[in-house]
């Protein structure tokens, strides 16, 4: 007799975590507001912690390619806050632009191999994957070049990207809650 999975979806939680803190980092990217504290803590908090536990339930479902995604992104966000407050505490020097060009670069590329991940997933997901690593390269490229205009236009195609995400989250949530398909995602066949 197989034991029938109770866990709840935990796509839910880390796609709201990612698309939030990347629409709010991004708002900052394309020019609206400075980089504060609110994107900072949202970076850890639920950009970081929330993914990373929504990894680490992905992994009791099974799930190898929701542990990879959720973890990594969650790490991802950590990281990237401590890059931003280290130097700011004396610990390690501050980053330079192309050094961290080269950090998008190497996000970028792992974002590509996970889009491939998602070509027997919905569309949403897809999207979500294929705008995130433009997103990452667009970054790289601005640090590359010291481009303000880079730097808008990639905060702007973060803004979507990460809307996206939210979207998937919600959507994933309202279907199942209801039963039913509500807000559409595109299942691929």
């Amino acid at each position: 007799m197989t034991a029938k999975d109770s866990y709840a979806n935990p796509a839910p939680l880390g796609l709201m975590g990612f698309g939030m803190t990347t629409v709010l980092l991004n708002i900052h990217n394309a020019g609206f507001f400075p980089l504060t504290a609110m994107i900072l803590a949202m970076g850890l908090a639920y950009g970081g912690v929330a993914q990373v536990i929504a990894g680490i339930m992905e992994f009791k479902k099974g799930n190898t390619f929701g542990v990879t995604a959720f973890t990594s992104y969650g790490l991802f966000w950590i990281s990237l806050v401590l890059l931003l407050i280290f130097p700011e505490q004396g610990i390690g020097q501050a980053t330079s632009a192309g050094y961290m060009g080269w950090y998008l670069v190497m996000w970028g590329v792992f974002t590509t191999f996970m889009f491939f991940g998602t070509l027997k997933a919905n569309r949403v997901l897809q999207f979500v994957f294929a705008s995130l690593a433009v997103l990452f390269f667009l970054l790289a490229a601005k640090d590359f070049t010291g481009s303000v205009a880079i730097g808008h236009f990639a905060g702007w195609e973060g803004i979507i990207c990460g809307l996206s995400a939210m979207y998937l989250a919600m959507a994933e949530v309202i279907n199942e809650q209801l039963g039913r398909e509500v807000l559409p995602i595109g299942a691929v066949a």
